[in-house]
């Protein structure tokens, strides 16, 4: 169940609104980094956690809630930079000085298509896409993409914060960039507390079943052979505490892929 609020989550003030800051935008909203892709990925890997780990649910579902009024304050943030000349000037199209900086700056269907309003795509115009998202309903291997993801966010909105001198985008900004610093360091804190031996992912395969020669084996693509860099990741513990770094200077090899005849109703016709 969800309710709804006619209150934005953060105050949204655009003070000399800017067409193309409002391309730019786009991306946090329907980008890879954006908050479709993280109010969607909580939101499933809630869906998918059981009922004895109720905890986990809630705070994925109520982080998953807050992005939801992350898009809400981006798409008003957009509307308000597109903002400003008359309802008479919008009608010319072309003529409206708004809408040509948008033709001009490649996303004609800013206008077109939502009226200079927020879209769901990123700041090239491409359709947010369901395969962002990742809820692998493993909750270990979930948390670390979920750092992962915060952590691009918050690249993201560091960089449009440094694009725009608009004071109330810049305010609106900083507030995004700390949550992702909350979310960030609140997914480390579920697979720092909550999961002894998190790696390698998934713990409950037998590692005994795995080739034990290559698994904790740094392996050189180099042509020919190549000398150990000596790195912390090709000597010494390996941080699950399971095994030993390791160096191989080439790779095993395993012969040419001999395949069988073409299969004559493929019609590939590979002579």
């Amino acid at each position: 169940m969800f309710h709804h609020s006619k209150e934005l989550q953060y105050e949204v003030r655009v003070e000399e609104p800017d067409p193309e800051f409002a391309k730019m935008l786009q991306q946090a909203i329907g980008g890879v980094e954006g908050e479709m892709r993280v109010a969607l990925q909580y939101m499933f890997q809630a869906f998918a956690v059981p009922k004895k780990k109720h905890q986990f649910r809630t705070m994925l579902m109520e982080t998953a809630a807050e992005e939801l009024g992350h898009i809400e304050m981006l798409a008003t943030a957009v509307a308000k930079n597109l903002e400003g000349a008359s309802e008479k000037d919008r009608d010319r199209a072309r003529e409206d000085p708004i809408i040509a900086t948008m033709m001009d700056s490649g996303q004609p269907r800013q206008a077109l298509s939502a009226g200079l309003h927020a879209m769901p795509v990123d700041s090239n115009g491409v359709p947010f896409s369901g395969n962002y998202v990742v809820a692998s309903g493993n909750m270990a291997a979930d948390m670390y993409a979920n750092v992962m993801a915060e952590s691009t966010g918050r690249l993201l909105a560091t960089r449009l914060w440094e694009m725009t001198d608009d004071p109330g985008m810049k305010d609106m900004l900083s507030y995004l960039i700390a949550r992702d610093t909350m979310h960030q360091n609140q997914w480390r804190v579920v697979l720092e507390e909550c999961f002894e031996e998190p790696m390698p992912i998934p713990g409950s395969f037998p590692q005994e079943e795995e080739n034990q020669k290559y698994n904790y084996a740094f392996m050189s693509t180099f042509c020919g052979e190549s000398e150990d860099p000596e790195q912390p990741w090709t000597q010494g513990e390996s941080p699950d505490g399971k095994g030993e770094f390791s160096f191989l200077s080439e790779q095993p090899r395993g012969g040419t892929a001999d395949l069988e005849a073409v299969i004559e109703e493929m019609h590939n016709e590979v002579n």
